[in-house]
């Protein structure tokens, strides 16, 4: 046949094959089938094999085998850089390899013995094929008696090698366009559909007319696991409520999404009367608060759930999950762990809401923040033994503003521990002025959040806090409250350890309003315990209140601890507290909370 006529044909063949619907729908498998037997077939050559370099070029991994008459073998062959170094060297050229006398040409005959002999090889012609610019492998002709390659089959060779080259960037696209699609749609962590996702869903289900609920889900205190405990345990929190949510048996239920870091949507069909939703987020909340087991720790957290309705609550999904987060924030503010349906009413407080955040972030990033200090008295004399620093936001349009105001929102946004170290500098700042001035203030007693005791890198932060200042832990006694004591983690345990041997003592605060287990009170190193106010208000007067009183009593003497009593008002409040053997007081029959300015001139009129 005229050489021009043949390769005319060859290229034919190859054109209608690749153009053909069939194949170019077809499976990577099926292709390579089809092109190694078209190239047999034309070339007559006894077999066709497609081979991918491995471990950075030093071995070829065969990928499918045609025999002529005989058909595919997808069983792997290897061959090695180490036997056959000259072969390796010419490949890498990426150069066709015109083999036509295989078992003589230095290049191919050390494949001799345990190959080219074998299989009955006499000539190879092989073509690199290449993947995004590089070599990544080699389509080899075969043939079982000696030849000599004509143009022809050179270039029919390369062209098939290209074409192979061709499916790979094609393949390669189409699973970059899948993790594409996979990242713009789904959270890696948790195999939820993301914010997007949930998006699109509520697009298309704003088109329907059956009204529909929208619920925002957001865990409680997550920011302060991962600081405490480390962000491995935090992602494995997250899973597992992925999982717990995904597998919730709902009626109505129809997409869930993680959107945020801590933080879900779900979105519910036919299910928007009150009653029932408050029922649905109820169980929920059961759900996710049931403890979770992490290696050796056994946790439990809570949620909170705003929830909105669509059309009552926004025509569009953008407005809907800005209500839902709204209402969201709403429960939080009501105490966490709980439920809220929007209202109107949210919409502005969320606004409010978000810009006070705003400007408390501000006022701790500015050191704006204030502290003022109340005494804490000996039962038995009125001797001033301590000063409880409080903060205080002076803030430029509401005023000054007490804890009670901000603390909470400081909590929701995770601004707790940040909020903490600015007391204490603030508070250093103070005893540092003070002796400046020849003047020694008494012990500060420091509250601490929770947020702050699971952070096991605390010590280490106070004690450059404490060097910044020429300052040590003696001046300081930190008042934690009895809820953290419930998590008695080896964390926790270290970390108070630690406190008491840079020199600081331990108090609970607030105690008889959560749940102390003896136990644990022993092996924990308090010296004090601060009775809450509540008990005290109707002293001593209120049976219920005198009888718990000195229950706490009682057990902080067994337990070899001081007391504090807060709250203390009255003279009559004052002697009995006394009377039944309390250490310390602490309330407005000694004094308000005072400004740093006016407690240095109290203590110089007393000096004085």
């Amino acid at each position: 046949m005229d050489p021009n006529q043949q390769f005319i044909e060859y290229h034919q063949a190859l054109m209608k094959l690749c153009h053909d619907k069939a194949f170019i729908q077809d499976t990577r498998r099926n292709k390579l089938s089809a092109l190694t037997s078209l190239c047999a077939s034309l070339l007559n050559v006894g077999r066709v094999s497609v081979w991918w370099l491995q471990s950075g070029g030093d071995d070829l991994e065969s990928e499918i085998l045609y025999q002529l008459g005989e058909g595919h073998n997808f069983d792997p062959n290897y061959l090695t850089r180490l036997g056959n170094p000259a072969y390796f060297d010419a490949l890498m050229k990426a150069r066709i390899i015109d083999a036509r006398n295989a078992r003589q040409d230095p290049r191919t005959q050390a494949f001799n013995d345990h190959y080219l002999i074998p299989t009955g090889i006499h000539a190879m012609l092989d073509a690199p094929i290449f993947d995004a610019g590089q070599l990544s492998g080699v389509i080899c002709l075969e043939a079982l008696e000696p030849r000599d390659w004509s143009l022809a089959d050179i270039s029919l060779a390369t062209a098939i090698a290209d074409t192979i080259s061709l499916i790979n960037t094609h393949e390669a696209w189409s699973q970059s366009q899948q993790q594409l699609d996979y990242v713009t749609h789904f959270d890696s962590l948790t195999g939820l559909p993301n914010l997007n996702s949930m998006r699109d869903r509520l697009h298309h289900i704003t088109r329907q007319e059956a009204p529909f609920a929208l619920l925002w889900i957001d865990l409680d205190r997550i920011k302060a696991i991962n600081d405490g405990m480390g962000q491995m345990i935090g992602n494995q929190i997250i899973g597992e409520v992925a999982n717990r949510l995904r597998h919730l048996s709902i009626p109505g239920k129809d997409k869930i999404a993680r959107v945020g870091g801590d933080e879900f949507v779900m979105l519910i069909r036919r299910q928007t009367d009150e009653s029932h939703l408050r029922h649905l987020t109820q169980s929920i909340l059961n759900t996710l608060a049931a403890p979770m087991q992490l290696h050796d720790q056994l946790l439990a957290i809570t949620a909170s759930i705003g929830v909105s309705i669509w059309p009552a609550d926004g025509q569009d999904s953008d407005t809907l999950l800005k209500h839902a987060e709204a209402a969201m924030y709403h429960a939080k503010e009501q105490g966490r762990g709980q439920a809220q349906l929007f209202n109107r009413s949210i919409s502005a407080d969320a606004r409010s809401r978000f810009q006070l955040e705003s400007q408390l972030r501000e006022a701790i990033r500015n050191q704006q923040l204030d502290v003022h200090y109340q005494p804490i008295v000996r039962a038995s004399d009125g001797h001033l033994m301590q000063l409880e620093a409080l903060v205080r936001w002076n803030h430029p349009t509401h005023g000054l503003l007490p804890p009670i105001r901000f603390l909470d929102l400081a909590r929701s946004a995770g601004l707790l521990p940040d909020l903490g170290m600015a007391v204490m500098h603030r508070a250093c700042h103070h005893l540092r002025q003070a002796q400046q001035a020849g003047m020694n203030l008494p012990q500060l007693a420091i509250n601490l959040a929770p947020e702050q005791l699971l952070d096991p890198l605390l010590p280490e932060q106070l004690k450059e806090v404490y060097e910044a200042y020429g300052l040590n832990g003696e001046c300081f006694d930190f008042e934690v409250t009895e809820d953290v004591i419930k998590a008695d983690t080896e964390i926790l345990r270290n970390l108070l350890k630690q406190l008491v041997d840079m020199g600081s003592g331990l108090s609970i605060d607030d105690f008889g309003t959560g749940y102390s287990s003896l136990a644990r009170l022993k092996h924990l190193p308090f010296a004090k315990l601060k009775i809450d106010r509540s008990f005290v208000k109707e002293l001593p007067s209120d049976r219920d209140d005198c009888a718990i009183t000195l229950s706490i009593l009682g057990l902080a003497r067994g337990l070899g601890m001081a007391v504090v009593a807060e709250g203390v008002e009255t003279e009559d409040q004052e002697r009995w507290l006394t009377e039944q053997g309390c250490d310390f007081l602490q309330g407005y029959r000694y004094s308000r909370p005072v400004p740093f300015d006016q407690l240095l001139m109290t203590v110089i009129k007393d000096a004085g």
